[in-house]
């Protein structure tokens, strides 16, 4: 494990800084930490303000909830002098918006160096990325696009789809986690504070003849855990990702939903005594490198209602988090808040915030729901771009704020929007002033 690097100011203190080339996911996992492209170890870049700032609030945040996390983090004390805005932020999308098929989209750099302060105006932005992509924990998401992007980033930008289940682990002991590659989602699961993981693999592996057309590879067979699940009982059920074999994993969910109280080999004879089951989103599709979206895990939600419907004659009732769901929405804004106080000393959220996305149905309906709603606090303004699910010459199902190219014109028409803001109230009170003087 290298050593990471602490620099001094213009460093956030408490902060460490570490390689995107050589951190490891445990060495994130350790306390407030910044991914940093290996040319800027020597001296932090632009980027490296917002991401410090946001990572301290999350813990801060994380302190306020649950207690101390890997030792006290420091009160921020007086906010420092800053050219930030406290006036705005921006929460983005990551696939369809800054990154298409594991490589960046063109503008995606250049959208955030504009946030970091290489505008006209010479204003910093704060910004965080709101994702419903599971089965990688925040910490291995914030590698992933520090790396694409080259740029400083830290876990604490980062909302996932399955964020909020980690409020969950406490609730239930022995849980069957679905999808991603490998091992993965149980190792997000247990870090969530799980207790007792189970995956297909060590249902399958316990029971061969669980899935007749799938078996196990010798990987999956040594990842996967011995187990006698007749002598378990599944509490709930979590798709933490996408799944990578829809057949044996529904085959299994199946199975455990119309048991007798989670115990695999039983079967329910009312159909009411299965464990809840949570979806950590519901996109039906996404984008990636293909011309054309592929179908994503509200599709295997969709799927599996009707399966169930066809096999019990009832409806299944199923939980999804991440977009457009409120409790997403609401995370982002206690985070930005926190991030307020610490930096301006103000204790509300920004006044506006600008999502961007791509996705009609997860990204723009869910801000636009979260907008209306009485849990809102502030403005939530959504803007669609054109370099993901929505395509140009269809109608969105649900309608944005504004529609734009890509992620860097949905920067300037936010950032526009603030300036043409700001020249109005500065007109009407000069206006006001002048009605004063001329009554006197």
């Amino acid at each position: 494990m290298s050593n990471p690097t602490l620099l001094s100011p213009p460093t956030k203190p408490g902060i460490r800084r570490l390689s995107s080339s050589s951190a490891t996911f445990e060495e994130l996992a350790l306390g407030p930490s910044v991914v940093v492209p290996p040319e800027h170890m020597t001296k932090p870049s632009n980027a490296h303000e917002t991401a410090a700032a946001l990572e301290l609030a999350k813990h801060r945040l994380a302190e306020k909830e649950k207690g101390p996390i890997h030792g006290q983090i420091t009160p921020p004390g007086t906010p420092p002098k800053t050219n930030f805005t406290d006036q705005y932020a921006f929460a983005f999308d990551i696939d369809g918006v800054l990154i298409r098929g594991g490589k960046p989209i063109p503008q995606a750099v250049e959208a955030i160096k504009v946030l970091n302060g290489q505008n006209e105006y010479g204003v910093k932005v704060p910004y965080i990325f709101v994702t419903n992509g599971g089965g990688k924990t925040e910490q291995e998401r914030c590698l992933d696009l520090s790396r694409q992007l080259e740029m400083e980033i830290s876990p604490g930008q980062f909302i996932c789809g399955h964020t909020p289940m980690r409020e969950m682990a406490q609730k239930y002991d022995t849980v069957l986690v679905v999808g991603g590659e490998g091992d993965k989602c149980r190792t997000v699961a247990e870090g969530y504070g799980f207790r007792d993981v189970v995956t297909p693999g060590d249902i399958i592996k316990d029971n061969k003849d669980t899935t007749p057309f799938r078996k196990l590879t010798d990987d999956e067979t040594n990842h996967s855990r011995a187990r006698n699940f007749g002598e378990a009982e599944i509490e709930a059920i979590f798709v933490f990702a996408d799944s990578r074999d829809w057949a044996g994993d529904q085959q299994i969910i199946l199975d455990v939903l119309m048991s007798k109280h989670g115990r695999l080999g039983t079967r329910s004879e009312s159909f009411d005594e299965g464990p809840p089951i949570f979806f950590s989103h519901n996109d039906i599709v996404w984008s990636t490198s293909h011309q054309l979206t592929r179908l994503g895990m509200g599709a295997l939600r969709t799927s599996l209602e009707a399966m169930y419907k066809a096999m019990t004659g009832k409806d299944l009732i199923s939980t999804a988090f991440g977009k457009p769901q409120i409790g997403t929405f609401q995370f982002a804004t206690r985070l930005l808040q926190q991030w307020r106080k610490d930096t301006h000393g103000i204790n509300a959220p920004p006044r506006t915030v600008y999502f961007v996305g791509d996705t009609p149905e997860s990204d723009i309906r869910g801000t636009n729901e979260f907008n209306a709603s009485d849990q809102c606090e502030n403005q939530w303004y959504s803007i669609l771009v054109r370099t993901g699910v929505f395509q140009e010459g269809t109608k969105p199902a649900f309608q944005p704020n504004a529609t734009v190219d890509n992620v860097l014109d949905a920067v300037k028409h936010g950032i526009q929007r603030e300036v043409d803001k700001n020249t109005k109230t500065i007109v009407q009170q000069l206006s006001e002033q002048q009605e004063v003087i001329a009554e006197e």
